[in-house]
């Protein structure tokens, strides 16, 4: 550490430095946003808490990008507003009730001395405890509660915030590698608590700027540079190109065109990159199971301050075969009408959303969890104040909740937590019916339907005494892993099995967008010669990674 730095460690961090810190923050655990993804206990390929909480924090640190000259309790009034509204998935939400905590210790403050930074640390725990309903330890409120501790017990010694700074993070560090300690699943998947490791990061982030250390990206590896040639934005989209994403961002070192060009060329077409103000704004359209790449790619970059992805053709037959179909016909709702939103993770279903009487849709799910105001704003627009939320997937029950409580409308949020359910819950939204009355209707339909994923592991593990082998076939029963077989129908048949689909009626299968539409119905005449006194139905549910998502009632 250098001497200036040294002088600076003593004093009270002031507006500037806050700001200083929560970008070194952001910037390391961008850094290590795929080790953190990679701490997924299923072996499902969607872990996706280093990305939630990139995406969070991002939000949160962009409410305060431009402020210059306000007081530390401004600012982290700002980036704890910005952190809730763009909180995604559950670590997301649980790192904006952080900062929340942490903003609530800094009212009124000027600059952050030791003492003020403990209040804010120990207001930081109690909150995040408080937006749990079940609190978990070995998770990332445990690493939150460590720090706390440690930054109480450290006033004993110093009350210079830098050096406490040093100290909880330290305290971090231990509380991580103890996780597997508190939480058998951790253990037993021989993996640390994600969120913690992400917060630890944050904190890690702070004091490598503090000490001068890196805190770069790792350099994008790309090929030896060819002559690109600029494309310009086709009017339509071309054959296998199905989604239109568009990404604006700030880069962190100056921007390569042709470096990004290039890159891009190997997930997409019709790119078009524009610059003003310091801003770009990348177009590409790229295929279905590619659509998030561009922004995963991108935020390796800089900082992402924006994402818009439009559906520009629905995929019926196959990935490989797409086919144009009309756009989704929302229900219209008046002022006396209920408005249903309801997450959706695949065209196939929004169709069917759409059918049921849906007034919007979010997309979303295991693969990119929406944000809070994602959330909210698809339903302040409507013309009605009784909304009611179906998330479909327990990591995003807590945005939902989240966008609920800061809107002024009536909004009950269901607690479906997987697609099947949200179905189920729809099919009990009848017209005219008291809000109060469908909400209880839904409420009991989510207990009525046995639901079934199936999917192929992405590395070894054991979970609940199953050993998981990646490449083969994992099926999981309301969310719990019960199976992993070398074939897919063995996969589809202990699935079946597990929830004694003997005993119920209808066997509902949504195929993905990974399976072609042959090879699916296929696989439902093999059910159904299995469970031949059962009903099996095959629908298109055009979801990323999951073969098959099942429902039984």
């Amino acid at each position: 550490m250098s001497e200036e730095q040294s002088v600076t460690n003593n004093r009270p961090i002031d507006g500037v430095q806050y700001k200083e810190l929560m970008n070194a923050g952001l910037t390391w655990l961008r850094t290590n946003q795929e080790s953190v993804n990679a701490l997924n206990v299923f072996p499902v390929p969607d872990g996706d808490t280093g990305t939630n909480m990139v995406l969070t924090l991002q939000a949160a640190y962009n409410e305060i990008s431009n402020s210059s000259g306000e007081s530390v309790g401004k600012l982290a009034e700002k980036l704890a507003h910005g952190a809730l509204m763009g909180a995604r998935g559950n670590s997301g939400v649980i790192l904006s009730q952080i900062w929340r905590g942490f903003s609530k210790g800094l009212e009124e403050c000027e600059t952050i001395n030791g003492k003020y930074l403990v209040e804010g640390l120990k207001q930081a725990r109690d909150t995040a405890y408080k937006g749990v309903v079940r609190p978990v330890e070995g998770t990332i409120l445990t690493v939150c509660k460590d720090m706390a501790i440690a930054a109480e017990k450290s006033l004993k010694d110093t009350e210079d915030p830098y050096q406490i700074l040093r100290i909880v993070t330290d305290a971090a560090q231990v509380s991580v590698e103890h996780t597997p300690e508190l939480l058998d699943v951790l253990k037993e998947a021989g993996v640390v608590d994600a969120g913690g490791k992400g917060l630890m990061h944050i904190f890690e982030g702070m004091l490598r700027f503090i000490d001068g250390e890196p805190l770069d990206i790792e350099p994008v590896h790309v090929q030896p540079l060819s002559v690109i040639g600029q494309q310009e934005a086709l009017n339509n989209a071309e054959p296998g190109q199905d989604y239109e994403v568009i990404v604006d961002f700030q880069p962190d070192q100056p921007l390569v065109l042709e470096n990004y060009y290039e890159d891009l060329e190997k997930i997409g077409t019709s790119i078009q990159v524009g610059e003003g103000d310091g801003i770009y704004r990348m177009h590409i359209h790229v295929a279905t199971e590619k659509r998030y790449e561009p922004i995963d790619y991108t935020m390796t970059l800089g900082t992402i301050t924006k994402v818009h992805i439009e559906n520009l053709m629905i995929q019926v037959n196959s990935p490989a075969g797409a086919q144009r179909e009309e756009p989704l016909k929302l229900a219209k709702v008046g002022p006396d009408d209920l408005g249903v939103v309801t997450i959706s993770p695949g065209p196939g279903f929004s169709r069917i959303f759409a059918s049921l009487g849906a007034a919007a849709i979010v997309e979303g799910g295991q693969t990119m969890n929406p944000s809070t105001q994602e959330i909210l704003a698809a339903f302040e627009d409507l013309p009605t104040d009784k909304i009611i939320i179906l998330p479909n997937n327990k990591n995003i029950m807590m945005a939902a909740t989240s966008a609920a409580e800061v809107s002024v409308k009536q909004v009950e949020v269901i607690p479906s937590v997987t697609v099947p359910q949200g179905l189920a819950a729809m099919l009990r939204l009848i017209p005219g019916q008291e809000l109060a009355d469908v909400v209880k209707e839904m409420n009991s339909a989510v207990n009525d339907i046995e639901s079934g994923e199936i999917t192929t592991a992405v590395r070894d593990v054991e979970i609940d005494g199953i050993e998981v082998k990646e490449g083969e076939i994992i099926s999981l029963h309301n969310g719990k892993l019960v199976g992993s077989n070398k074939s897919l129908e063995d996969g589809c048949l202990i699935f079946l099995e597990t929830a004694k689909a003997e005993d119920l009626e209808l066997i509902t299968m949504f195929h993905g967008e990974n399976i072609s539409t042959e090879d699916a119905e296929k696989m439902a005449g093999f059910i159904q010669e299995k469970y031949p006194d059962q009903e099996v139905e095959l629908q298109y549910g055009g979801q990323p990674h999951y073969q098959f998502i099942f429902s039984i009632e």
